[in-house]
């Protein structure tokens, strides 16, 4: 089994900061890559960001230049930094993982967060 533990979401005004941080553990041999997705309401689910084991990171066109995800070689954990946040960044953010359990395993698995609401007022 893994879990992936979200943390860091609330309330902040336009224009405001906040930083999630994801936790990975369990059954984990290797992480081959994380990211955050969002899901805003009556929306489909978007990325934001991800980042893989080498450190290639990936934005969404409107999070560039604002967000910043890390990478989780320390505790398998991965923080999404967000600054200059909008009200139309106000979604439930998913943290996701693809992983494999064991060296052996042939294919990776996907995980998902719980979700951790982040709500930007205007």
């Amino acid at each position: 089994q893994v879990q992936l533990v979200e943390s860091g979401g609330g309330l902040v005004q336009a224009g405001g900061s906040l930083r999630l941080s994801c936790a990975a553990s369990g059954s984990i041999f290797a992480i081959n890559a994380m990211a955050w997705y969002r899901q805003a309401p009556g929306k489909q689910r978007e990325l934001v960001a991800s980042i893989t084991s080498s450190g290639m990171t990936n934005y969404a066109d409107s999070v560039k230049g604002r967000f910043t995800i890390s990478s989780y070689n320390v505790q398998n954990t991965t923080y999404l930094q967000m600054n200059s946040l909008k009200f139309e960044d106000t979604a439930v953010y998913y943290c996701n993982a693809v992983l494999k359990y064991r060296r052996s395993d042939t294919t990776m698995f996907n995980w998902w967060g719980q979700g951790t609401q982040v709500t930007v007022s205007s």
